[in-house]
């Protein structure tokens, strides 16, 4: 483990944190040495029942046969595209670098070392058995034998490899949270034949004692918190199931009300990590619903909330910014296609849910996922909805969140949407979905991008240029990033955004905000940004406002999608796609010059998904200025035809 990581993580932690910890560490000695280990008891026990009452009818079952030959070929899909893993695979094997990872005690397993485990994030992804669910998806549509036989075979053969509490595939509760909800909702479609039953049992068990806790109390412990309950729901078979399962549900409702703000903004301030969140309350709360329990009121009006946040954030081409972390995770895989849009699947849901009109026209259409989560009722009523185009119920306004949308003609050909970021930098003291992305902002179809993530636990330099300043649209001063880093999920200083004026609404909207993050320099430094948007004009206005005593070198990055064509003029840039386009002028002191693909430094990159990325334009705007300095920088958006 690396010490300067370990320090910066203490001090992250107050004295309670570091109470629990030590307690911790003793239950997991004691687990190393064999007390405490709980056996279920297989027998007459209810077992729980689907979150779904009436299987869908009516999919393309060629799809799902399709997908279940891949798996039984040993092909699985990792972060978008397929690898050959062999059937059943090495479940201890970095498939990413051929690294075997030990199979000592997991909780007390190194995952961050890169040389014991290799890329800790490849070898977990398909220990997660997303392909579970995907065979025994083709069993039930089609019958045939062979997809019940390959679930048996790949348990088998996960259990003969990854014994209990050994291995890597022990080490992360979440990890073995989420494995345990893919069995839950396999052994469901295969028809809850107690054939695993004892697999689940000892997964839940292994749950209760470790969930995450203080300063790791983000999506991870809602998700270790769904495996448990649909563990002890799914298989109720020793005496503290009932206590699990209820301390469960008690739990997740509660920190889904205190992670997601009441304006529906997830307060990691990562939007791909808002869809997982929104996923899981989905499931939870369709399973706890199935079982004779029920969610507040106001956790369904939040789920609602945070799904109005998704589609505030998609433009008119269904493009959702990727503002902080993202891994491309999903829950459960219940659609195997490859086009599967997680976003207009949640919307697609929740227009029936909630019975909103506005989300069934950015849905689109009732997804795979949609049908097996709600089913063929729910796909009718989809279709006979009206969709709401009009942009009538767009929320543009996230105070709690920090978001805020200006734009004009949303919803038509003519659509300008800008989100401006003026969040905090992510959750709790760790912030560790966060980006010191402050101040920034997005513009649709998209022109303006948020770069994305790329990397995890591995290649550094690469998660450090993707979650720092320079890969946002937003300034960075004497090439230092807003936050301190202190590892790849730790912020050790974290730059404080304060909102100072939102005008909505009229023909000139604007934001005023500034953030501190500079503040902590040798000559303390206050960033203040307006974003002014002339919706006559289709004109944006940038301000920036830098207050401090002496000079310092300042950079402004615009990074542009990857289908505009860039080009630099005398006075400015130009980038242009579908004949739309945009013309960015900057401050007179300032210089611009265009990166593309650069690797020293690190400049010009996009991650539209996990562990890929390519080259990009992106314009620097830099120079040296005057302690107290204001400089203007206009974007002009044009449209041909439009």
């Amino acid at each position: 483990m690396n010490l300067h990581w370990a320090l910066n993580r203490v001090r992250a932690m107050g004295a309670r944190e570091l109470g629990h910890r030590g307690a911790q560490q003793l239950r997991i000695q004691l687990q190393r040495a064999g007390v405490g280990r709980v056996r279920a008891t297989p027998g007459t026990a209810a077992r729980g029942k689907p979150w779904i009452a009436t299987w869908p009818t009516g999919l393309a079952i060629g799809t799902y046969r399709e997908a279940a030959e891949r798996v039984l070929g040993g092909s699985f899909r990792l972060f978008g595209r397929e690898w050959p893993l062999g059937f059943p695979p090495e479940w201890n094997r970095d498939p990413s670098t051929g690294t075997r990872a030990p199979l000592t005690f997991g909780k007390t397993l190194d995952y961050r070392n890169a040389a014991l485990v290799g890329d800790i994030k490849h070898l977990w992804e398909p220990n997660r058995h997303l392909e579970l669910v995907t065979l025994a998806q083709a069993w039930r549509l089609t019958g045939e034998w062979r997809f019940a036989q390959g679930c048996q075979a790949l348990l088998d053969s996960w259990i003969a490899q990854c014994g209990y509490l050994r291995g890597p595939n022990w080490s992360s509760s979440l990890e073995l949270a989420l494995r345990l909800t893919n069995w839950s909702c396999a052994w469901h479609l295969l028809g809850a034949d107690d054939s695993v039953l004892f697999a689940g049992e000892s997964g839940a068990a292994f749950k209760a004692g470790h969930l995450s806790r203080h300063s790791s109390a983000n999506n991870h412990l809602l998700g270790e918190l769904l495996g448990l309950m649909l563990g002890t729901t799914t298989w109720p078979c020793w005496p503290e199931s009932a206590r699990f399962a209820a301390r469960a549900r008690r739990e997740f409702e509660e920190q889904a009300l205190l992670q997601n703000g009441l304006d529906g903004v997830n307060r990691e301030h990562a939007i791909w990590y808002q869809h997982e969140v929104a996923d899981m309350m989905l499931l939870a709360g369709l399973t706890v619903r199935a079982n004779g329990h029920e969610f507040s009121e106001a956790f369904w009006e939040r789920l609602e909330a945070m799904l109005a946040f998704i589609a505030s954030c998609m433009d008119v081409g269904g493009n959702v910014p990727a503002f902080g972390d993202a891994d491309d995770a999903v829950i459960v895989r219940f659609n195997p296609a490859a086009d599967y849009d997680a976003y207009r699947s949640l919307l697609a849901c929740g227009s029936v849910l909630f019975g909103r009109h506005d989300f069934r026209y950015k849905a689109g259409y009732f997804d795979d996922k949609s049908r097996w989560l709600l089913g063929d009722e729910a796909a009718a009523r989809f279709t006979a909805m009206t969709a709401d185009a009009s942009g009538a119920r767009l929320r543009r306004s996230f105070e709690a969140g920090g978001y805020y949308i200006l734009g004009s003609d949303f919803e038509s050909p003519r659509e300008v949407r800008l989100i401006a970021d003026a969040a905090p930098l992510g959750y709790l003291r760790i912030a560790a979905h966060g980006h010191a992305d402050a101040l920034s902002f997005v513009a649709g179809l998209p022109l303006l991008v948020d770069p994305g993530t790329y990397a995890y636990h591995t290649q550094t330099r690469w998660r450090e240029y993707f979650r720092g300043t320079s890969a946002h649209n937003t300034v960075r001063i004497d090439g230092r990033d807003q936050s301190v880093s202190g590892g790849p999920f730790l912020w050790t200083q974290h730059a404080n955004t304060r909102r100072l004026a939102v005008e909505l609404g009229a023909d000139t909207e604007r934001i005023v905000a500034e953030h501190d993050g500079y503040c902590r320099l040798d000559d303390p430094l206050l960033h203040r940004r307006e974003i002014a948007y002339d919706r006559s004009a289709r004109r944006v206005r940038v301000i920036d406002e830098l207050r401090a005593s002496s000079a310092h070198h300042i950079e402004m990055f615009w990074h542009f999608a990857t289908e505009c064509a860039v080009r630099l003029e005398e006075d400015g840039a130009v980038a242009a796609r579908q004949g739309v386009g945009l013309k960015v002028r900057w401050p007179a002191a300032l210089t611009g010059r265009l990166e593309r693909g650069r690797t020293d430094p690190v400049l010009g990159w996009v991650s539209a998904r996990f562990n890929e990325k390519v080259p990009t334009d992106t314009l620097i705007v830099s120079g040296t200025v005057s302690g107290h300095w204001r400089g203007l920088s206009t974007i002009q958006i044009w449209m041909e035809g439009r």
